[in-house]
């Protein structure tokens, strides 16, 4: 039997609340377990006694391991390998910098070092972008909101990490409820990320841009459009023939009128 994720919200929530388990205790599972990563779900303190055996037979601290850890040579980013529980790997990448750097105003930055997580959302990808290895692969399966949250998990136990991108394997938008599940855990407690540090890119979803600003208001969203031109994009990223760049252009102007932040575009041309 495969086991979820204890930080797959809807799962655990919904077994707590068919066994009459108050779910505010869940939040604070995720601490305990964050704060003793080598512990067992039995040794929780405090639970209701109906949540142990609940929790042992059905749910994993993390159905993920790290296979390997690679630092670059500069040490400024090192990249997490991590194998699912179903076979499969995907990469999350640990970004460091110095917020220090550069003046400001003519005087130096406040700040100090900062580490920014990049996070994969799918295996593989339906989008077939042509410049895109893991576009290469196809699209194998969609991650977890459990799968995506252990990739934080795995990587704090490294360094602190302050800001989040969905900028790894895969097209967030199109995992949408994962994604928005594994965000609201990641900025609720105990993480605490800001959710104005954490940034979800696509490369232009439309109906799930449409969605996301409701969803998640204070997020940021990126959007790669590849080109400037609708017909070098379908020759980038074939799969952008479903979103017209002026229908996307309509969506994004939309959603830039529900929220408080700017939205980033980026055009990357060969």
């Amino acid at each position: 039997m495969a086991f979820r994720s204890v930080f797959d919200l809807g799962a655990i929530r919904s077994e707590f609340e068919n066994a009459g388990i108050n779910t505010n205790f869940i939040p604070l599972i995720w601490k305990f377990v964050l704060q003793n990563p080598n512990c067992e779900l039995n040794e929780v303190p405090s639970l209701p006694s109906i949540a142990y055996p609940l929790l042992t037979s059905k749910f994993k601290i993390s159905t993920s391991t790290v296979d390997s850890v690679v630092e670059s040579i500069d040490n400024v980013t090192t990249k997490l390998l991590v194998k699912l529980q179903n076979g499969a790997y995907v990469e999350t990448v640990i970004m460091r910098y110095d917020s220090r750097l550069g003046i400001l105003g003519g005087k130096p930055r406040p700040g100090g070092p900062r580490a920014t997580l990049c996070v994969s959302s799918q295996v593989g990808c339906k989008m077939g972008c042509t410049f895109c290895a893991t576009g290469s692969m196809g699209f194998k399966n969609n991650l977890s909101s459990g799968e995506i949250v252990e990739q934080l998990v795995h990587a704090s136990r490294l360094c602190q990490i302050r800001n989040v991108v969905f900028m790894g394997m895969g097209e967030p938008l199109n995992n949408y409820n994962s994604v928005v599940e594994a965000v609201r855990i990641m900025t609720g407690f105990p993480f605490q990320i800001s959710p104005k540090r954490v940034t979800v890119s696509t490369v232009g979803i439309i109906h799930a841009i449409n969605k996301l600003w409701g969803d998640l208001p204070s997020v940021n969203l990126a959007v790669s459009l590849h080109a400037p031109i609708q017909d070098l994009r379908c020759q980038i990223m074939p799969a952008a023939r479903a979103f017209p760049l002026e229908k996307l252009m309509n969506s994004l102007l939309e959603y830039q009128k529900n929220r408080r932040y700017l939205l980033s575009i980026l055009c990357l041309m060969g």
